[in-house]
C-alpha cells in the first residue's frame, strides 16, 4: 500500500494545510496512540523545535494521545535525536517530534520514533494512517492519559552527548563558532561544547518562532563562514533547525560537507580498528568519497536518499557508519539515529587524536565538482518522459563514465532534484542546466 500522509521523514507540509492543521494533528495523535499503545496506558514523549506553530501542534497531539488513553511527557524545544535517545532510555512507547527540519518556519511536520529510538517501519505508519480514518472515540474519563513536563530532559541529553566521546577529550583553547539556526539546538549545543572547554562564539541562538533556519544554520552557512574568518577561529559548526544534521567550516572559511565529515569519521574508526561493515552513503554521495574510502580498502555502499534507507542498509550489512552529504550522519556505535551534535563530537575527537586541523584532514578526500539544481514543479513530473530521458542520455554519453547523473523527486517538497558530477566544474554546471531545462519544459506540459 502507498502511504497517503507519511513521506520519507514523517508528515510535513505548510502550516494550515490539510495534513498540517490542528484538527488533523489531533486525529493523528489519537490514531498513533491507538496503534502504538492499543491497550491504553503507557507514555509517549513529545518534543519540538522552535517554530511558533509548535505550540499549537504540541497541544493537539497531547489532546489526541490523552483521548486514546496514553500518557504524555512534554520535552519542549529539543533536538530530534534527543527525543530518540530519551524515548529509548525512559522506556516510553514512542517519541514524537514536531519539526520540519531545515524548512522555513511556515512549514511544520510530525516524526515518530519507536520505543527503541528508531524511525517507525512503513507498516506501522500505514496502520496509523488507517486508524486516522476511523471514528474518533474517546476513552472513558477515568482512563484518559495525563501530561507532565520532563524537567531534566536537556541535562540528560547533554550528559549523553558528552559521554559519546573519550573521557579525556578536551577542547581547551579551541576557538569555535557554532550556528544553531535559531532552532532546537540553541541551548544544548553551546552547553555541550563549552563544557568541553571550547572558546565559544554562538550564532543563531535567539529563536523567536519565525527565524528558524532563516539565513543561518547548515542550509545557509555563509554567515558562519564569515564569522570564522573574522574571528580567526579554528573551525565552525552549523546545525539545521532540528539538530539532526551538521556541516562544518574550516579555518580558511571553506565549507566541509557531510561526505567529507563521513570520510574523517570513517578514517578515525579504521585507525582504531572500530569500523565494522561498509560505510553507507546515498545516491547523492560524492564520487570522491567512494574513491577516497576505496583507496584505504574501506567498502562503500549507496542507499536511496533518506536517512531511513541509510539506516536500513547499515543494519542489513552490520555497519556502524553512514550518512548523507547534507550532513545527516549516523554513528550506530553511539546512537540510533542521525545526530548533529554527536557527529560533530566524533569529528572533533578524530582531529584531537590525529593532532591535525580540519582543513588538513579533509584534504585526504578530493571531491568531484557536483552541481545540484532544484526544479520547482506544481505537479508530479514523470522522469521517464522521452525529452528528459534524451537529455540524460546525451549528458551520460558526454561523461563517458567519468561522472554521474541522478534525477529524483523530493520526498518533502514539490521539487525535482537534478544532480550531475564530473571532473570539470564548468561542464558539470552546463550539463546540470541542460537536464534541468528539459525537466522544466516537461513540467509545463
Amino acid at each position: 500500500m502507498t502511504r497517503k500522509f507519511f513521506g520519507t521523514d514523517g508528515i510535513r507540509g505548510p502550516v494550515g494545510s490539510p495534513q498540517m492543521s490542528a484538527d488533523f494533528v489531533l486525529r493523528l495523535g489519537w490514531a498513533a496512540g491507538r496503534v502504538l499503545a492499543p491497550q491504553g496506558g503507557g507514555t509517549v514523549l513529545i518534543g519540538k523545535d522552535t517554530r511558533i506553530s509548535g505550540y499549537m501542534f504540541e497541544s493537539a497531539l497531547e489532546a489526541g494521545f490523552s483521548a486514546a488513553g496514553v500518557n504524555v511527557q512534554l520535552l519542549g524545544p529539543m533536538p530530534t535525536p534527543a527525543i530518540a535517545y530519551l524515548t529509548r532510555v525512559t522506556h516510553a512507547q514512542a517519541g514524537v517530534v514536531i519539526s520540519a527540519s531545515h524548512n522555513p518556519y511556515h512549514d511544520n511536520g510530525i516524526k515518530f520514533f519507536s520505543a527503541e529510538g528508531r524511525k517507525l517501519p512503513d507498516e506501522t505508519e500505514l496502520r496509523i494512517e488507517e486508524a486516522i480514518a476511523k471514528p474518533f472515540v474517546t476513552v472513558d474519563s477515568g482512563s484518559l492519559g495525563n501530561a507532565h513536563r520532563m524537567a531534566d530532559a536537556a541535562e540528560r541529553y547533554i550528559a549523553f552527548c558528552q559521554a559519546s566521546v573519550a573521557p579525556g577529550l578536551k577542547l581547551d583553547g579551541l576557538k569555535l563558532v557554532l550556528d544553531c539556526a535559531n532552532g532546537a539546538t540553541y541551548r544544548i549545543a553551546p552547553a555541550v561544547f563549552s563544557a568541553l572547554g571550547a572558546q565559544l562564539t554562538s550564532l543563531g541562538v535567539h529563536p523567536d518562532g519565525l527565524n528558524i533556519n532563516q539565513d543561518s544554520g547548515s542550509t545557509h552557512p555563509q554567515r558562519l563562514q564569515q564569522k570564522v574568518l573574522e574571528l580567526g577561529a579554528q573551525l565552525g559548526i552549523a546545525f539545521d533547525g532540528d539538530g539532526d544534521r551538521v556541516l562544518m567550516v574550516d579555518r580558511r572559511g571553506e565549507l566541509v560537507d557531510g561526505d567529507e565529515l563521513l570520510f574523517i569519521i570513517a578514517m578515525a574508526r579504521k585507525l582504531r580498528h572500530a569500523l565494522y561493515g561498509p560505510v553507507v552513503g546515498t545516491q547523492m554521495s560524492n564520487l570522491g568519497l567512494e574513491q577516497a574510502l576505496g583507496a584505504h580498502a574501506i567498502e562503500f555502499r549507496r542507499a536511496q536518499v533518506g536517512d531511513r534507507y541509510v539506516l536500513a542498509m547499515l543494519e542489513e550489512s552490520h555497519g556502524v557508519l553512514g550518512g548523507e552529504n547534507s550532513g545527516h550522519i549516523i554513528c550506530l556505535d553511539r546512537t540510533t539515529t542521525g545526530d548533529g551534535i554527536i557527529s560533530a563530537l566524533q569529528v572533533l575527537e578524530a582531529l584531537n587524536v590525529a593532532g591535525r586541523d580540519l582543513a588538513d584532514v579533509k584534504a585526504g578526500m578530493r571531491k568531484f565538482p557536483q552541481v545540484l539544481v532544484n526544479v520547482e514543479t506544481r505537479e508530479r513530473v514523470d522522469l521517464e518522459t522521452p525529452a528528459i530521458r534524451a537529455a540524460v542520455k546525451t549528458v551520460e554519453q558526454r561523461l563517458d563514465g567519468r561522472g554521474r547523473v541522478l534525477l529524483r523527486l523530493s520526498g518533502t517538497e514539490p521539487l525535482v532534484r537534478v544532480m550531475v558530477e564530473s571532473e570539470d566544474a564548468d561542464l558539470t554546471r552546463q550539463y546540470a542546466e541542460t537536464i534541468a531545462e528539459a525537466v522544466r519544459t516537461a513540467a509545463l506540459h
